[in-house]
């Protein structure tokens, strides 16, 4: 069974950090590209950042560039996301996404909520 669990999210004042953790089981974490989705009230969901789990290779959006990071643990199969310097317009439900780099398979976690306010 496919699981993709996020956790970490919260409510974090402006400029603070939070970290997110996607803990996933049930398909060859190695073999996927693992990706942070944000979708916010109102607004299209939007990628937020990706990594290939084999080699590392990172991408993000402009606007999040300098200030989060994308990283994964191919031992514990979780992907994190280091968000930094965090602003208001962060605010979103932050998915977690596997997508196969060799079939169709794409797998997505249910979210965790991410509040940015003074």
């Amino acid at each position: 069974q496919v699981q993709l669990v996020e956790s970490g999210g919260g409510l974090v004042q402006p400029g603070g950090s939070l970290r997110l953790s996607c803990t996933t089981s049930g398909f060859t974490f190695s073999n996927y590209v693992m990706s942070w989705y944000r979708q916010a009230p109102g607004k299209e969901r939007e990628l937020v950042a990706s990594i290939r789990t084999v080699g590392g290779t990172t991408n993000y959006a402009d606007s999040v560039k300098g200030r989060f990071t994308i990283s994964t643990d191919n031992g514990k199969k979780t992907v994190y996301l280091e968000m930094n310097s965090l602003k208001p317009e962060d605010t979103a439900v932050y998915v977690c996404n596997g997508q196969s780099r060799w079939s169709g398979n794409d797998y997505w976690g249910q979210g965790t909520q991410v509040t940015v306010s003074s």
